[in-house]
């Protein structure tokens, strides 16, 4: 965020000019670091970086800081890399941030005064060439869809590439944000229904193809990736053998070169991957986002963020809502699970222009709002233990609950987001009036924040589950979100007859599934995400009915992958042919 600089005539100007790699321009003399572009004015100072670099981002100011009796406006720029005599006789020369510091004895008193303050700007750098409404990565169209990295070879044709899948979203799939009927597999013995929307949302698309591609444009240098792309293992770990590496866990670890995961005060410090990082690696930001801290910490060491920024334009668009609701003097309030690596990505973001609360579900709702609600001092203070460690440095009880809004993590249940935006809006209509509570209550207007993809998916589940059923298998990473979410939408319908699996494997026999107990009320200790269940298989009728889904970080392969394995539970004599089947399905989207 810009800050307010208060401008006098005294004053004198500097422009940081960052290239791409986020590395800072310099000027060498006499074996110091000097600020490259220092003037008496913005003009003569913007003259002299358009003499080197004609293509640049306008500067635009953030802070001052003091230069002997005068304050020094410090402005960023974004240049475009171009041959010029400076830098090819090493008078000037781009430097990380780190670099820099590394060397404070080499530094000119105002650049180290520069870089002393510049730390809370450093999330800007990255993005000084879009503009405030602009998007970091928006989705591919369907032409331009890279369709080739699903199909390396043979491991990765198995992992992406399913027949029935794709007859299934081309005859079903009508369009990409309504759900339609789903579509029924008659394989005999075992009938199978999926609904129209499932697997892959167009966000892990982008990321997944971002990362392939990146991998193969860069065989000579390191890759990595800032923490898992997806939660999804078999995608992980298809990029893994591939030979990229990741920075640190999804809980924010770091990772130590030989792999382990180093943890506080075991001695590790200064071995980690991040502290090898060099402006020559490469790190993608998965489709979550990333913490700010995380995005300053690349831009110090001169690592490229922008051009490998993979976060989701619809977890983006939740950004962008919080950054208007906080200009709108609003405390934004976030739906979602404070471990998340989405959630922790918004509450960073929305620190920015706002103070911020996260609320994990409507039970956690119920004692913020008994907080608001409560002249009691002591009740009112209980906020600050019943919360700690998810509101922003400096929140006021008595002030920044006055006016609250709220913006979700995408893949959860809408519906619980607006029994949320309910509840409050009858807490301050208790404590105002209907009208004022309108007022006080924001973000449930247009449902900006709600992802289309994971609604849509939900929607269609709630379509197939009218349908008699047998059992339900919903399919995806034990650490998924959204897959959790379509997994408790079967559980209130088939209750133990609905399964939460990672693939085939988890089917282990007629007798064992292995069910994964998802997290909900957050993180337990000693445990991480590896709870599992042993259930029999369900009992149906003949045939049997099995409802199958999978997350918006599922791949289709995987799926396919589970009709084999419960079709190999029965007589093959009684089942038809994947051929047939597959026949079915493409005669369908024909004759539509």
């Amino acid at each position: 965020m810009v800050s307010a600089v208060v401008s006098h005539a005294s004053d004198c100007v500097t422009v940081l000019a960052f290239n791409p790699s986020n590395q800072l321009i310099v000027r060498r003399r006499e074996n110091l670091s000097e600020l490259a572009y220092l003037s008496e004015n913005l003009a003569t100072a913007r003259a002299n970086l358009a003499a080197d670099f004609p293509v640049h981002t306008p500067p635009a100011e953030y802070y001052s800081v003091d230069a002997g009796e005068r304050r020094m406006r410090v402005y960023f720029s974004q240049v475009s890399p171009a041959p010029l005599a400076g830098v090819a006789s090493g008078e000037l020369t781009f430097v990380s941030i780190d670099g820099l510091e590394k060397r404070p004895d080499k530094l000119d008193p105002l650049l180290a005064a520069v870089l002393a303050s510049i730390d809370p700007f450093l999330i800007e750098v990255p993005y000084l060439h879009l503009g405030e409404n602009d998007f970091i990565y928006k989705f591919r169209t369907e032409k331009s869809r890279n369709r080739g990295i699903y199909q390396l070879d043979d491991a990765a044709s198995a992992l992406y590439q399913s027949k029935l899948c794709a007859a299934i979203k081309a005859l079903a799939r009508t369009h990409e944000r309504t759900a339609a009927a789903p579509v029924a597999l008659d394989f005999g013995a075992v009938q199978y229904l999926l609904p129209s929307h499932f697997g892959f949302c167009l966000g892990v698309k982008n990321a997944i193809e971002r990362a392939y591609e990146t991998l193969a444009e860069n065989p000579d240098r390191r890759v990595f990736m800032l923490s898992e792309l997806i939660h999804n293992p078999f995608v992980n770990d298809d990029l893994l053998r591939r030979g990229l590496r990741y920075l640190q866990t999804d809980k924010g670890a770091p990772y130590l070169p030989n792999g382990d995961v180093a943890r506080d005060g075991d001695g590790h410090a200064g071995e980690t991957l991040w502290d090898s990082l060099t402006p020559e690696d490469i790190v993608i930001i998965p489709a979550f986002g990333a913490t700010d801290d995380d995005k300053r910490r690349l831009v110090r060491k001169g690592v490229p963020v922008y051009q490998y920024d993979a976060t989701c334009m619809l977890v983006e668009k939740v950004w962008k809502a919080a950054r208007s609701l906080g200009q709108e003097g609003y405390t934004v309030v976030i739906h979602g699970k404070y471990e998340h690596e989405e959630t922790k990505a918004t509450f960073s973001n929305a620190r920015r222009h706002a103070h911020a609360v996260i609320v994990r579900n409507l039970e956690e709702t119920r004692r913020l709002g008994e907080i608001i609600a409560s002249p009691d001092p002591a009740a009112r203070a209980r906020f600050y233990t019943e919360f700690a460690g998810k509101y922003t440095p400096g929140f006021d009880v008595n002030q920044h609950l006055e006016r609250i809004a709220i913006v979700n993590q995408t893949t959860l249940l809408m519906n619980e987001t607006l029994e949320i935006i309910d509840y409050l809006r009858e807490v301050y209509a208790k404590l105002y009036s209907e009208a004022e509570a309108t007022a006080r209550v924001g973000g449930g207007g247009k449902r900006d924040t709600l992802c289309y993809a994971t609604q849509v998916n939900q929607d269609a589940l709630s379509r197939a589950l009218s349908e008699p059923l047998d059992a339900a298998f919903v399919i995806g990473g034990k650490n998924s979100s959204n897959t959790y979410q379509l997994y408790r939408l079967c559980e209130q319908r088939l209750g133990r007859q609905a399964f939460f699996i990672q693939s085939e494997a988890n089917i282990r026999s007629r007798d064992a599934v292995e069910h994964y107990v998802f997290p909900a009320k957050g993180p337990r200790i000693g445990h991480d995400h590896d709870t599992i269940e042993i259930h029999p298989f369900p009992t149906g009728g003949n045939p049997f009915r099995v409802l199958l889904t999978g997350g918006a970080s599922c791949p289709d392969g995987i799926i396919q992958q589970v009709i084999t394995r419960i079709n190999g539970l029965f007589p093959a004599e009684a089942l038809r042919s994947i051929d047939d089947v597959l026949a079915d399905v493409e005669r369908a989207a024909n004759e539509r």
